[in-house]
């Protein structure tokens, strides 16, 4: 997509802004090229999984913006803020050599002035899932979302489908507040394992990883029994979900927050298969040791099913 007027970054160096007016600038001039812009936004720590968020905006975009903010408001009381995984020097070297053209780096004070009162809530679709067991997290990031959209300003912007309610959020958000920009769900990125690449893997120890690496099996495995469950079993859900639970707890899950089969779109819970051509979302959130993780799936009815 990207002419030789709107050439990629080096890969030997990357432009990096730390003030949103400075932001503004450069994108004001990349739009008076003719430039169409993706934002990529990340708490840095970045892996695989965020290399390939930044490909597919590379695919969609003739410049990209990679935002790295690691956003105290989306944190509950007790969670990981402070030994978040920070690493500035290798995010840069990493967007460098994915020849991102611009690095956001804002600081806190600048993303919210000390008199602010405002907050971005979205209804229902946070009162389940994640939302019960992270109180205020999706207030937060939906907030900083609007915040670094709005500052910004991209045609396009590219999230992982790994957090699966936290895009309906946005997507909700952004439809709700009628934020003119696309927002593209990417595919989960993987280990070779099958576990989902995450900043805060790097919490499991080598005890936990074999556990870990089990959790997107015990997803698969629970999908297919939904499927192929027995007519006459008369809660087929909520037995194969329990099955999992079970599973998960012999793995050493100490705390299995959840393993729900909702509409993808919704996030209602389901009580029974999915019905073809409806989507369907099977979702978990557990903690192993003092690591959380989360994974989810598809879950796709066929006509025969």
């Amino acid at each position: 997509m990207s002419s030789p007027s709107l050439a990629a970054a080096s890969p030997s160096a990357i432009d990096v802004v730390r003030d949103r007016a400075d932001l503004r600038g450069r994108v004001l001039r990349w739009r008076a090229q003719g430039a169409r812009i993706a934002l990529v936004p990340t708490m840095g720590a970045l892996h695989d999984g965020h290399l390939s968020l930044i490909d597919i905006a590379r695919a969609r975009a003739d410049r990209v913006v990679v935002s790295i903010f690691v956003n105290p408001t989306q944190f509950a009381p007790g969670e990981d803020f402070d030994r978040y995984p920070r690493d500035e020097a290798g995010d840069l070297a990493r967007l460098a050599a994915r020849g991102v053209d611009l690095a956001w780096m804002p600081a806190v004070g600048d993303m919210y002035r000390p008199d602010a009162a405002t907050t971005v809530h979205v209804d229902r679709l946070t009162e389940g899932l994640c939302g019960p067991w992270r109180p205020g997290h999706f207030d937060g990031m939906a907030t900083v979302v609007a915040k670094l959209l709005i500052g910004c300003g991209p045609d396009v912007a590219v999230f992982g489908e790994k957090d699966w309610q936290q895009l309906q959020v946005i997507r909700q958000m952004v439809t709700d507040l009628d934020i003119p920009v696309e927002i593209v769900g990417a595919p989960t990125s993987r280990e070779p394992s099958g576990l989902a690449r995450s900043s805060r893997n790097v919490y499991l120890d080598a005890r936990e990883r074999p556990a870990a690496e089990a959790l997107n099996c015990v997803l698969h495995d629970t999908a297919a029994a939904i499927l192929g469950a027995d007519p006459d079993d008369d809660d087929p859900i909520g037995n194969a979900l329990a099955r999992g639970r079970a599973r998960l707890a012999d793995l050493g899950y100490g705390r299995i927050e959840y393993l729900a089969l909702v509409d993808a779109e919704t996030l209602a819970p389901l009580d029974r298969a999915p019905v073809s051509g409806r989507p369907a979302r099977l979702l978990v959130a557990a903690r192993l040791g003092s690591t959380r993780l989360i994974d989810n799936i598809p879950v796709v009815a066929t006509a025969a099913a």
